[in-house]
């Protein structure tokens, strides 16, 4: 989550001197590279399991979503709205639109807290959109469409946290990380094409590639790598509560090294749409009280997930 945090103002650094096709190209192109290399690896020391093309194929469709799609979003919504917003809106709206969707498909229970939870998440919403201020004035509509398109990134990485827990069920993380990245990478690719000419190449500076270059590192083959192995072992909407962290780092560098901030209105949109998120995804498990009782049911168990084939994968 730290890694995810940092990536909002890494980007934003990249995407303000190349289209921003051509820099979620760069950022996933290199860690699909750093990936396929590190599973080079692993193969040759007999670490993971064999190659399967029906595993490849159904975490490269997984990768579509979560590397593709969200980050098609993800750098769009940097090109028009501070990253400062994006890291807000993003990691605090993902697990209430998790925990939606999976009431809807009747995985989870709909408890009272969950309700009110969800409800306050899109109230949070709406505060945050119509706090959306140009220097303190009025709204300012490249910024609104920005927010708009970190929502749609949101809804993406909601859809991705649910699929994947079906994609881990007996691979490798290792292994499901590199095809989803590898798949996503080659989509991103291919979208950029058309902006590689209109890149000063020799222009770019040291700091733009030194970005680029932790981005493939840092928050694309390790961050993603870690939550692939995360949700192995979790249900996901458990695993979009720590998504919570993201805010913390992201505004926090957004803040260093970018000076950018958010209106009074827009903080308490945040604060609501993070007490709604909590209270949706924990079922109000943190409000307990001391030698108390939780305000709602605990939710119903994940279901279980088998194991990897090859025991001694990492």
């Amino acid at each position: 989550m730290a890694f995810f945090g940092s990536a909002f103002t890494s980007s934003k650094v990249v995407v303000g001197h190349v289209p921003h096709q051509v820099a979620a190209a760069l950022r996933f192109g290199g860690g699909a590279l750093i990936l396929v290399l590190i599973l080079a690896v692993a193969a040759r020391g007999g670490r993971i399991g064999s190659f399967s093309w029906r595993d490849a194929v159904r975490a490269g469709l997984v990768g579509l979503l979560g590397v593709f799609a969200y980050n098609v979003f993800f750098f769009w919504g940097l090109s028009l709205a501070p990253s400062i917003d994006g890291s807000i809106i993003v990691p605090v709206l993902s697990p209430v639109l998790t925990t939606g969707a999976l009431l809807v498909m009747g995985r989870e229970t709909a408890s009272t807290a969950r309700v009110v939870g969800l409800v306050l998440g899109v109230a949070g919403a709406v505060v945050f959109f119509l706090g959306i201020g140009d220097g303190g004035g009025g709204v300012s509509g490249k910024r609104l469409l920005g927010d708009a398109v970190y929502l749609l990134g949101a809804a993406a990485w909601a859809a991705y946290s649910i699929t994947s827990k079906r994609v881990l069920a007996g691979m490798e993380p290792l292994r499901a990380t590199t095809y989803g990245t590898v798949a996503g990478a080659l989509g991103l690719v291919v979208l950029a094409v058309p902006s590689v000419p209109d890149v000063d190449w020799g222009g770019l500076s040291g700091g733009v590639w030194a970005n680029v270059v932790y981005l493939a590192i840092g928050p694309t083959a390790i961050a993603y790598l870690c939550f692939y192995r995360g949700l192995r072992s979790v249900s996901p909407s458990t695993a979009t509560v720590v998504m919570f962290a993201v805010p913390v780092f992201g505004v926090t560098s957004s803040g260093i090294f970018l000076d950018e901030s958010f209106t009074a209105v827009q903080v308490v949109g945040g604060v609501i749409m993070l007490v709604g998120a909590l209270l949706a995804v924990t079922q109000g498990r943190f409000l307990r009280r001391p030698g108390g009782r939780t305000a709602a049911a605990p939710a119903a168990a994940a279901p279980a997930v088998a194991a990897p084939r090859d025991a001694g994968a990492s």
